[in-house]
């Protein structure tokens, strides 16, 4: 860890908001990232993601610095994100459904194309919703170890940290979970041809 954040932790664990403000800066909009992937609604996720920094800061003295903060605050995040979702016993929604604004404002949740070919536009937006639906039917230990390692890019190490298990059933959980995840996909296109 770097000397900057090990003082900015040393502050937060004083009661130093403005210190934990900057420490998790850099951090924030990845840990709203995987609340939004694993709880699949922009408010759930908003308030997981929310409630997953407050228990960071009020548990911080529980920090052991023998990981990076970043996997210990990711750890929370997952953590959270799975209590809410048992909590609220959520329902998994499709990431190309509109999410509603209010006042009569919807946004898509596609990302937008550059490109003005329709068969190139076509063919994406099949190919991501096809796979973020297969991503959807696996079990939650298995979608979450697809979020983090082929969605958001962790290592091994870290996700390993983050989800408190052995390297060994790091590997072997992703393993399976693309495994599936292939049956899936397989048979998708299977029914779909």
């Amino acid at each position: 860890m770097q000397s900057n954040e090990l003082s900015l932790i040393e502050r937060s664990r004083q009661g130093d908001v403005d210190a934990f403000e900057e420490l998790i800066k850099d951090y924030k909009k990845i840990a709203y990232n995987i609340a939004l992937r694993v709880l699949r609604n922009v408010e759930d996720a908003e308030d997981a993601s929310q409630e997953a920094l407050i228990k960071v800061f009020k548990n911080i003295q529980n920090f052991n610095m023998q990981s990076t903060f970043k996997v210990w605050m990711y750890r929370i995040v997952v953590n959270t994100c799975i209590d809410f979702k048992r909590k609220k016993n959520l329902n998994v929604v499709s990431i190309d459904e509109t999410i509603d604004l209010g006042g009569s404002v919807q946004v898509h949740r596609e990302i937008a194309d550059d490109s003005n070919n329709p068969d190139i536009l076509i063919e994406k937006h099949f190919d991501s919703k096809l796979i973020n639906d297969a991503v959807n039917k696996l079990e939650d230990d298995y979608k979450t170890i697809i979020i983090l390692r082929d969605i958001q890019g962790f290592s091994y190490s870290e996700i390993s940290e983050i989800l408190t298990c052995n390297m060994g059933t790091v590997k072997s959980r992703l393993n399976r979970a693309r495994k599936n995840l292939k049956e899936i996909l397989e048979n998708e296109l299977r029914i779909q041809c």
